[in-house]
């Protein structure tokens, strides 16, 4: 019993001498992280967010192809990474640009929001393609509307969207919407944003629906989406996994040793294994490499159905849902609500649990709200999207439809045409 007695009281004394050699290893990862946030904050505060409302001309001839090249390019503008030293000490992130659909009391409105520097950028892109747009600074829109939604005289309800299946599976893309020749005539196409502006045009005074797509564009390196592409692809084709690329002596040796017959089965059966698919599975297997040989933007989408609550109507948000189901496919992909952030609380079996739906229920409608005027990942603060689209998928969601084929008049448009100076004008 003494031996027992001295054994626990030197491992009590060693515990209690050199607790506080454990605290590093335990707390280094909540240090980074809560070091990582405040340098994100420090850096954010110092940037001026921007709102640009692009008005359309009412003719719009280009085909949907030149918006799928507007979104290349604001990839290629807004893609700047940071560094280590200015991710962890200076506190830089990968700036956003935030595409939104919103329609205040029945007037349709096309927003971007990014940061000031980068607005020549955004500006130049859609110039480039839609000269006869005109692009203005404006006021936030949810300026325009209570800070402490929902309250006694506003409600609101919404979600965030996620995709049905993984993310390599692209959506219906507006090549499957109509066929689209170099210079198709507007009158032709069957636009899926016509749906959209219609129902919101519908909105009546103290009704709002916003609509919001935060992009964050992003490489391989960050999302490893082309691996997981090869890797879908190679599965159905019944391809093994790619090895390493073996040296020319190595090759040699194997050829001499082994001869070429098993290389010439592993050929064969690639072969037969491709011709052996259906229409629907090669339709996935082509889909599945545009999109991972595309630019690629991690995306966070929701919306927001907001009004005073004398015509608040619960039902005016089968419009957002009509439009997020076009772009679903059976064999591909789609769009659906994200179950936990839908403002929609349901019964448990266990009943005292019920007590609490309405304050479960306002608890997450202000998280949703805050995340949307803030223009926040779910994720905060870890910036990324719950799953990627490509430029063409980016373009089919968000465009510039002219009058014929979306023509709802509720849309904000240019009245008027831009035409050139004559050449006689005076310049002095």
């Amino acid at each position: 019993m003494e031996e027992a007695y001295i054994i626990l009281n030197t491992i009590w004394a060693a515990i209690r001498n050199w607790w506080w050699v454990i605290l590093p290893f335990v707390l280094w990862r909540p240090f980074l992280f809560l070091w990582l946030w405040w340098r994100k904050e420090m850096w954010n505060a110092q940037q001026k967010a921007i709102i640009l409302e692009v008005k359309i001309p009412r003719d719009v001839l280009k085909p949907l192809k030149a918006m799928e090249q507007v979104m290349a390019s604001i990839w290629g503008g807004v893609f700047d990474p940071p560094d280590w030293w200015e991710k962890w000490i200076e506190g830089k992130t990968q700036i956003s640009v935030s595409f939104e659909i919103v329609s205040l009391g029945g007037e349709v409105h096309l927003y971007l929001r990014t940061v000031n520097v980068l607005r020549n950028t955004i500006e130049s892109c859609i110039y480039a393609e839609y000269p006869d747009a005109e692009i203005s600074i404006v006021d936030d829109y949810v300026k325009n509307v209570p800070r402490d939604m929902p309250n006694k005289e506003w409600d609101m309800w919404g979600a965030n969207i996620k995709l049905l299946r993984d993310d390599i599976y692209p959506i219906r893309t507006y090549a499957k919407f109509f066929e689209e020749k170099t210079e198709p005539k507007e009158e032709k196409r069957i636009d899926p944003m016509a749906t959209l502006f219609e129902g919101l045009g519908r909105l009546g005074p103290g009704e709002q629906m916003w609509i919001q797509i935060i992009a964050f564009p992003v490489t391989n390196v960050e999302n490893n989406y082309v691996d997981r592409g090869k890797d879908l692809v190679g599965k159905m084709l019944s391809r093994e996994k790619e090895e390493k690329p073996k040296s020319i002596v190595q090759e040699a040796t194997e050829d001499l040793v082994f001869g070429l017959q098993e290389k010439k089965k592993e050929e064969t059966t690639f072969r037969l294994a491709e011709l052996q698919l259906s229409p629907g599975e090669r339709e996935i297997v082509s889909s599945v490499e545009n999109k991972i040989g595309a630019y690629v933007f991690e995306t966070v989408m929701r919306f927001i159905y907001l009004g005073e609550k004398d015509v608040f109507f619960k039902p005016q948000i089968k419009s957002a849902f009509a439009f997020f189901a076009q772009f679903d496919t059976a064999n591909l992909n789609g769009f659906k609500p994200w179950p936990e952030t839908i403002t929609k609380i349901k019964k448990k079996w266990f009943l005292p649990m019920n007590l609490f739906i309405q304050r479960r229920l306002y608890l997450r409608k202000r998280r949703l709200f805050r995340n949307y005027i803030k223009r926040f990942s779910p994720f905060w603060p870890k910036l990324k999207g719950p799953f990627i689209l490509s430029n063409e998928e980016m373009a089919t969601i968000f465009h510039f439809p002219g009058q014929i084929s979306a023509p709802a008049p509720s849309v904000q448009r240019v009245e008027a045409k831009k035409g050139d100076a004559p050449s006689t004008l005076p310049i002095e």
